[in-house]
C-alpha cells in the first residue's frame, strides 16, 4: 500500500482539483483530507458520513464557585486576561497553558479536557473517505491530520488497498510536516507565477528534509507560459520531474460547482492529461 500525498507551496493553486481527479481514475484506494483547517475536498466526492467522532485536544479553564475563595491569584497570573472580575473563565481568551490551576490555593480551577473539531469516516462512489473539520480558532491541526492519516492508512490495510491519496495543506507549516512525513510521494501542484515558484521551492525543501520523493504538476500552465518554463528549468535543476502540464478550461470550474471530480466531466486533452499524470504517479 502506498500513500500519495497531493500538496502546493501556497493556497488556490488546484491540488483538491488534482486530488479529486486522482480519487476518480484510481483503483482499489482510500482518499483523506489532511487539509483539516478548510476541508474542501468532501465537496468533489460527495460523501455520505457512516462515522463521526469528536477530536479532543488541549485544556480550558473551568473555575468552580462552589470552591473559589475569590482570592484573585488565578486572575493575577493569567497573562491573557482569561479570568474577569467576577472569576469566570472567557473560553476564547483562554490559552489552556494551566497556571491558574497551579496556583489556586483551594483548588477551585479546573482544566476541562476541550473538544477541537470533528473527524469522520464516509462513503463515497469512488472509495472510503477520511475527514475531519477543525473548530474555530482551533489549534492543534497537526494532532488532528496525523489521527486523519492513521484512520486512512488502517482502513487501507484492513480492505487490502493500493493507494492512500491525501489532499494535503498548503504551505509548509505543522499540518503539512504531518501530512508529508512517512508518505511514499509528494505531489507538489504549482501554478506559473512568481510567488507560486517561490513556495514550490520551499514544499520541495521541505519534502527533501523528509526524505520523501517529488513529483510536480503545473496548473493553468499556459496563462503564462514564459513562468512554466521557469519551473521546468527549476524541476531540471532540482532533479524533480515535471508530470504534468494542466492547461487553463472552464470545464474544470463547471466540475467543481457541479461537485464532482473534473475527470468526469472533462473530455479530450484535458482528461488525458489528468489520466497521464495519474500513470506518472503510479508508475
Amino acid at each position: 500500500m502506498k500513500q500519495i500525498l497531493v500538496i502546493s507551496g501556497k493556497g488556490g493553486t488546484g491540488k483538491t482539483v488534482l486530488t479529486g481527479a486522482l480519487a476518480a481514475l484510481a483503483q482499489n484506494k482510500v482518499m483523506a483530507d489532511c487539509d483539516v483547517d478548510a476541508a474542501n475536498l468532501y465537496l468533489l466526492l460527495n460523501p455520505s458520513i457512516r462515522e463521526k467522532h469528536p477530536f479532543q485536544s488541549g485544556a480550558s479553564a473551568v473555575i468552580d464557585p462552589a470552591l473559589c475563595a475569590r482570592c484573585g491569584q488565578c486572575s493575577a497570573a493569567c497573562r491573557f486576561d482569561a479570568i474577569s472580575r467576577d472569576f469566570v473563565v472567557n473560553p476564547i481568551a483562554c490559552e489552556g497553558c494551566g497556571l491558574c490551576a497551579r496556583v489556586c490555593p483551594a483548588g477551585a480551577v479546573i482544566m476541562k479536557e476541550n473538544t477541537a473539531g470533528d473527524w469522520f469516516i464516509s462513503e463515497t462512489r469512488y472509495g472510503p473517505f477520511v475527514h475531519a473539520k477543525l473548530g474555530l480558532a482551533e489549534e492543534n491541526s497537526g494532532k488532528l491530520v496525523a489521527k486523519v492519516r492513521e484512520t486512512a492508512r488502517e482502513i487501507a490495510e484492513s480492505k487490502a488497498a493500493d493507494y492512500v491519496i491525501i489532499d494535503g495543506p498548503p504551505g509548509i507549516g505543522c499540518p503539512v510536516i504531518a501530512s508529508l512525513s512517512g508518505v511514499d510521494l509528494a505531489v507538489i501542484v504549482t501554478e506559473p507565477s512568481l510567488s507560486a515558484i517561490h513556495d514550490a521551492e520551499r514544499v520541495m525543501d521541505l519534502a527533501k528534509h523528509f526524505e520523501v520523493p517529488v513529483k510536480l504538476v503545473v496548473n493553468k500552465w499556459d496563462i503564462n507560459p514564459a513562468v512554466t518554463e521557469d519551473i521546468q528549468k527549476l524541476c531540471d535543476s532540482r532533479h524533480v520531474p515535471l508530470i504534468g502540464l494542466i492547461p487553463f478550461d472552464r470545464v474544470v470550474v463547471e466540475s467543481v460547482l457541479a461537485g464532482e471530480p473534473v475527470t468526469e466531466r472533462a473530455g479530450g486533452p484535458l482528461k488525458e492529461e489528468f489520466i497521464k499524470i495519474w500513470e506518472a504517479i503510479r508508475d
